[in-house]
């Protein structure tokens, strides 16, 4: 299968936006793999001009451009997938993810986070990563191995949403935020538009589940990426209707809502649908089985939808 490259510049990257209108700015065939450059920050994140520290390239242009946005993250794509359709699969293998800067932020923002009443102050701190050793320097003193992932990756929404925010997570994936979905996990998305028109972005160095304060840190990533097309939904995952997926060691269901019960709700129902559709247990058992073995955990409560995530550990079940 072919390898292809896609870089972060302006014409190839979106300010806070999905929209199944974008038209692709790559195309692959179905089991080809792609490298794909993120970038994150605007000018108020980055770090002053006498830090020393040294500001991507691709972030600089990009900065410069300043291109339309909305409120959000810089998401490179969207890829068309050729013979992607409404109501297939798409099967993204995450190979690999590798840190893009020296250096990453965190931020506290008014009217936002989980303690909006209690921290009313803006407030951004920038972190030194020392790539060669996977570290966070955090300026308090205390270094944390770095664990990164993508904050965003989805397809095109479907035609009816329009316009959308890159901050809430729906149904084409998104902003999802879950620090499972490292390298050698696998994403399974809906296919909601010809192409599928699969993007990532929103480069999280490390993050904690919840991530509270409304940013876990943000910085660039490059990651690549084997996506693989299941027409119909595929075997395992039939009319797939809600974003799911896996680990080296668990499945992953998912539930976004701005309501976290809600988002619970909708974990668990996705977690039975996934143990029924691949066992022979009934329902009833397989409500009973998420009650003593599998751990739902939330995911995020920061994006306006908030997340939980069901996590079943192989060889359980199946």
């Amino acid at each position: 299968m072919a390898l292809h490259q896609l870089a972060a510049t302006p014409e190839t990257v979106r300010i806070g936006m999905f929209d199944a209108s974008f038209p692709p700015v790559l195309s692959i065939d179905p089991g080809d793999t792609v490298v794909i450059e993120t970038v994150s920050g605007w000018r108020q994140h980055l770090p002053p001009a006498d830090s020393g520290i040294a500001i991507p390239p691709a972030l600089n242009r990009i900065i410069a451009a300043d291109l339309p946005r909305m409120a959000g993250h810089t998401i490179t794509g969207p890829v068309e997938v050729v013979g992607a359709e409404p109501g297939d699969m798409l099967e993204v293998r995450i190979e690999a993810v590798e840190l893009g800067s020296d250096w990453g932020y965190t931020f506290i923002r008014p009217l936002d986070g989980a303690l909006p009443e209690e921290f009313p102050e803006t407030v951004i701190t920038r972190t030194p990563i020392d790539r060669a050793r996977g570290l966070a320097k955090l300026p308090w003193g205390l270094d944390l191995p770095t664990a990164p992932f993508f904050g965003v990756m989805g397809v095109a929404p479907p035609v009816a949403f329009g316009r959308i925010s890159s901050k809430e997570p729906r149904v084409h994936g998104g902003n999802i935020d879950n620090k499972e979905l490292t390298a050698g996990s696998t994403l399974f998305l809906p296919v909601h538009v010809a192409g599928a028109l699969f993007s990532a972005g929103d480069g999280h160095g490390l993050q904690g589940d919840g991530e509270v304060c409304v940013t876990a840190l943000e910085t660039c990533l490059t990651g690549r990426f084997t996506l693989i097309l299941h027409k119909g939904g595929g075997l395992q995952n039939p009319r797939l209707r809600f974003p799911r997926a896996e680990t080296p060691t668990h499945f992953i269901s998912m539930g976004m809502n701005e309501d976290l019960d809600q988002a619970m709700k909708q974990a668990l129902r996705e977690m039975l649908s996934l143990i029924c559709s691949r066992t022979n247990l009934s329902r009833e058992e397989a409500y009973q089985f998420c009650s003593l073995a599998v751990d739902f955990r939330v995911t995020q409560v920061v994006n306006g939808h908030k997340g939980v995530h069901g996590m079943l550990r192989k060889g359980l079940l199946f």
